[in-house]
């Protein structure tokens, strides 16, 4: 399937800008992208919050769940919070571990 030459970076609505956004707003921001043009849209597991760190993916699963055959999702994974640190946004781990890859894939 090709995609638009520009995506979606998703980031930002759950993860690193402020508070996340509201599941409502939230599909609200990915239907007007599809509108727009939007094909190709990027998440990763990590682009939650420290609470659901998987928060990103699920929205956007959800607000694209209209669009599925129309659409290309790309995710990141093998990353985690450092839950161990003080900071409000959890310094980032990265873990390309055979085996955290496939805790990963199992959980899909």
């Amino acid at each position: 399937m090709n995609v638009s030459a520009v995506g979606l970076g998703c980031m930002g609505m759950t993860h690193a800008y402020g508070a996340a956004v509201n599941s409502m707003r939230f599909g609200e921001i990915i239907s007007r992208a599809v509108d727009f043009g939007y094909t190709f849209f990027d998440t990763a597991e990590i682009y939650g919050t420290s609470d659901n760190q998987h928060l990103n993916e699920e929205e956007l699963g959800r607000a694209l769940r209209p669009y599925r055959d129309k659409v290309v999702i790309g995710t990141k994974f093998g990353i985690t919070f450092d839950m161990a640190s003080p900071d409000i946004n959890k310094p980032i781990v990265s873990d390309a571990r055979e085996r955290a890859v496939r805790a990963v894939w199992i959980r899909s």
